[in-house]
């Protein structure tokens, strides 16, 4: 039965935006939505308030409170505005970057963007053009910003466009200010967005920005005398229509790779994502055109990266000559290895470095930084929470590389997010290093398994959309805390984190321990004797809830690989059905 008070709410919201201080387009859109029978859509852009999660502002564009379009986007920027006037107010000219990528309305909004805050009295750096969510983070600390922001979906659909807000440091805000940033938006009235700045406060960036940031891209090598080696290995390289189209290539040619092969058809530059139903490299169809385009040249390596250019896909030519992609924490997996590797090498160690991972990415990072004798944090899904490590830390210890499941790696830290411009180079490297000793890229992963030990990991997201869904979403992590399995894959369950009290329970001793972490988060994980993880996490950008597996089998030799994957896969399945997915 239909919520009537809920209906009545939203179609009293929705005709606010009638009012003349709206456009006549989006006025025509929200009169559509009013008269139509089908009230589902209506209440969907209505019913609640775009908020920032892990990943910022993002929906689906469209007229009303929970699409993104022009007021939406205003009014986070006046909020934002409104933050910093009052944050920095002992300074004579408060700055921000501005960057966007190729999705449809990017451009307007950044635009639109760089208006409402030359019209609060702050100077809007805004690129020329589309450009890589990396180098927005990396031009913040250049020019000594106060903030930035970009308009991206990152991986999600083309019906999707999206706001990022960032701090002073390059990394995306923290607690206290995203918290704080949200009340000024929530704060803000259409009224009170001021949409037409002066010119004069809006200054254009171009490729004097690029090249600055490439040749810190090319700082993060760390053998270029393997490059040199194999500087003519077969690279394909697809940015998937975005951003990454111009840059990537000119990083591996900074690099010394001089044999990069494109894919044409998805070099054009195209919010529609005309060759792909999703431009996200995590999804196999989105690299079929690239690993196609490696079975004709025999590629040494794969890669690919999303609209905004900061997740990165990497598929390698596994022992039957098969192009296989490897999985977010595999890639973060062999980041970690060859830096460590590599710097332990060279005698690059000082003693005081350290590397971050997520808490639903792999335990093998961990267990490769213990053994080294490197720092590690797990912090929260998203970037910010690497970045607020560093700058904790920051002049007292060393920061040498974090990632996330989620195909994400920060190789350095003048980007404070993920980056897949430098990622990319870097990996290009390390695939010239497995080269270097006869193996390919996927016989070093192996290797890599054998010395540290294997586990598979598996992602599970459950969609379910609108405030239907939301609710539904809520019941299940409700039904997990209060019912939590006492068994899973023939292991007795032994320890569960509750990262929104901060609390670890062992079930079987009654043990409990304070879970290190600055803030709560909406986040249960389960961990059995056999040490399987199971971490389950509503999105915070998303309308689903994702279920993170990684269970452990033995692996003796580069034999045993098939079976021990084909093990692990069968214990996950078996793991899915006895949560009912």
């Amino acid at each position: 039965m239909e919520n009537n008070e809920l209906l009545k709410q939203v179609r009293e919201k929705a005709q606010e935006w009638l009012s003349d201080t709206y456009d006549e387009e989006t006025r025509k859109e929200v009169r559509r939505m009013l008269d139509a029978e089908d009230s589902n859509e209506l209440i969907d852009s209505f019913y609640k308030n775009l908020e920032f999660g892990t990943g910022g502002l993002r929906g689906i564009m469209g007229a009303g409170t929970n699409r993104v379009n022009k007021y939406t986007i205003g009014a986070a920027n006046q909020g934002l505005a409104n933050y910093l006037k009052k944050n920095f107010s002992d300074l004579p000219q408060i700055k921000v970057a501005i960057g966007h990528d190729c999705r449809n309305n990017s451009r307007t909004f950044a635009e639109s963007s760089a208006k409402v805050f030359a019209a609060n009295g702050i100077k809007a750096y805004l690129f020329e053009d589309l450009r890589p969510t990396p180098e927005l983070s990396f031009a913040i600390r250049e020019l000594g910003c106060q903030s930035g922001i970009i308009l991206t979906a990152s991986h999600n659909p083309k019906e999707y466009n999206g706001y990022k807000a960032y701090w002073d440091d390059g990394s995306q805000v923290v607690a206290p200010h995203d918290v704080n940033i949200v009340k000024e938006v929530s704060k803000v009235n259409v009224e009170d967005i001021k949409f037409d700045g002066p010119e004069n406060l809006i200054e254009i960036m171009g490729k004097e920005m690029d090249e600055k940031f490439l040749e810190k891209v090319k700082t993060v090598s760390i053998s270029p005398d393997v490059v040199e080696r194999h500087k003519d290995m077969k690279i394909v390289f697809t940015p998937i229509h975005g951003t990454a189209v111009k840059l990537v290539p000119a990083a591996l040619q900074k690099f010394g790779f001089t044999n990069i092969i494109h894919i044409p058809e998805q070099d054009v530059v195209s919010g529609d994502f005309p060759t792909v139903v999703s431009p996200n490299p995590e999804e196999k169809a989105a690299m079929e055109m690239a690993v196609k385009k490696a079975y004709e040249v025999n590629a040494d390596i794969v890669m690919a990266t999303d609209p905004d250019s900061d997740r990165l896909g990497v598929a390698v030519k596994n022992d039957k000559g098969e192009y296989v992609i490897l999985n977010g924490n595999q890639t973060a997996l062999v980041f970690i290895y060859y830096i460590i590797t590599k710097m332990k090498e060279a005698g690059k160690m000082k003693g005081n470095e350290f590397v971050v991972k997520t808490i639903v990415s792999t335990e093998l990072i961990a267990e490769i930084a213990r053994r080294n004798n490197i720092g590690y944090y797990d912090v929260y899904t998203g970037f910010k929470f690497i970045a607020e490590v560093i700058r904790d830390h920051e002049g007292t210890k060393r920061y040498i590389g974090g990632g996330e499941e989620s195909f994400g790696f920060m190789p350095a830290d003048f980007v404070r997010d993920k980056d897949a411009v430098s990622s990319c180079a870097l990996m290009a490297e390390i695939a010239a290093w497995a080269i270097d000793q006869g193996k390919t890229l996927f016989e070093l992963l192996q290797d890599i398994y054998l010395e540290y030990g294997f586990s598979k990991e598996k992602l599970k997201s459950v969609v379910r959309p609108g405030k239907q869904g939301a609710d539904e979403i809520q019941k299940m992590m409700s039904d997990f805390r209060s019912n939590p399995p006492a068994e899973l894959g023939g292991s007795k369950m032994e320890w569960v984190k509750d990262y929104s009290t901060l609390v670890a329970k062992n079930l079987i001793t009654g043990e409990e321990k304070k879970i290190d972490q600055k803030v709560t988060s909406n986040v249960l994980q389960f961990f059995t004797q056999d040490g399987t993880k199971i971490s389950v996490r509503p999105s915070g950008t998303e309308p689903k809830i994702k279920f993170y597996f990684e269970v452990k089998e033995k692996l003796e030799s580069r034999a045993g690989f098939d079976a021990a994957e084909n093990a692990a896969e069968t214990k996950i399945e078996l793991i899915m059905k006895e949560l009912g997915l």
